[in-house]
């Protein structure tokens, strides 16, 4: 057995924080915990029927709410922070989704700017079958309905920037933040550079599902309970964020344009092969192009984000310090649940 500390965290609406860096911690944790928290929705919890249109209901840069951040005691610049997703749970029935002006992959914006009008401003309200596991589509306009799986992720998982910066809540970078991808799902851990003393861990904007992509802007955004267990990994550089499960290791990048977004997670899974499974620099940089799997996460954020991903079985047995980490926090997660 595994001895656990867990601790439960509610924030109460004048405790999110709206960036990575530049707010003070919460709390302070120790290596080792188990957290169990809530987090809203991106909205703030503002948008509840389809007559709460974002415009009118949120106010620009309060979006994107996120419960932290946590000091992690012992975390130092040039450490490794482990967050392994043990549970994420929608906390309501409904979830929401919308087009907001200006913002979106598919319609004009402020940085790919054209002479045409917003795209108009809509909100579905999805419901939520916790038991069934699936989240219900109405079409706005006629009677089809559709029922899709209901896939439990993350957009908003990261540490304070390095370089004394502070970073939106909307913005994916080398820190994490907003990368949006379907990745970050229960079973996961998520591998992020520390950059600062206590790294002050940050986590929200709960998606019912996602699509790649996150084409319109907006995912199926709802208010989530999420369990994850923690551990630091001294003296380990990551230079990137990067995901582990069962099957894949995961590296990712974010930027503009999205070929540059998609460079950066291929270099550091080529650089991860060679410095964690002995691969010589070439040799890792032909199998990654013949077995990668290269999913979008969001082209619609400040920056865009692409992952690059590879499954274990084909490569070499791993070497280093991360080499049994995920599988001592997939037990703390057998544990928890066991004893819940």
């Amino acid at each position: 057995m595994i001895e656990q500390r867990v601790i439960s965290f509610r924030p109460t609406a004048d405790q999110f924080a709206w960036t990575f860096g530049g707010s003070a911690p919460l709390m302070r944790v120790q290596p080792g915990a188990v957290l169990e928290l809530w987090t809203e929705d991106c909205f703030a919890g503002r948008v509840r029927s389809r007559g709460d249109l974002v415009s009118s209901v949120c106010e620009f840069p309060f979006l994107n709410p996120q419960t932290g951040p946590f000091y992690v005691e012992g975390a130092e610049p040039g450490d490794t922070l482990a967050v392994h997703f043990v549970s994420i749970e929608p906390s309501r029935d409904w979830a929401a989704s919308t087009t907001v002006p200006l913002f979106g992959a598919l319609t004009s914006t402020h940085l790919t700017a054209t002479l045409q009008e917003p795209l108009p401003e809509i909100v579905w309200m999805w419901q939520l079958d916790r038991v069934a596991r699936t989240c219900r589509f109405q079409a706005g306009e006629g009677e089809f309905t559709v029922d899709l799986p209901m896939v439990p992720m993350h957009g908003t998982v990261g540490v304070a920037p390095a370089n004394l910066e502070v970073r939106s809540a909307l913005v994916p970078d080398a820190h994490g933040g907003n990368m949006d991808t379907p990745e970050m799902q229960s079973g996961v851990t998520c591998y992020l550079g520390v950059n600062v003393p206590g790294a002050l861990f940050s986590i929200g904007d709960g998606h019912a599902r996602q699509g790649e992509g996150e084409t319109c802007g907006v995912a199926i955004e709802c208010a989530m309970d999420t369990v994850v267990a923690i551990e630091l990994i001294k003296g380990r550089l990551t230079p990137w964020p990067r995901l582990e499960s069962d099957t894949h290791i995961m590296s990712t990048g974010s930027a503009r344009p999205l070929e540059d977004a998609f460079r950066i997670a291929q270099v550091d899974l080529v650089g991860w092969l060679v410095s964690d499974h002995g691969l010589a620099m070439m040799d890792a940089y032909q199998l990654v192009s013949q077995a990668v799997e290269a999913p979008l996460a969001n082209v619609c954020d400040t920056n865009y984000t692409s992952l690059a991903k590879i499954r274990k079985e084909w490569l070499p047995p791993r070497q280093g310090p991360l080499l049994d980490v995920h599988d001592q926090l997939r037990q703390v997660a057998r544990e928890y649940l066991a004893a819940r």
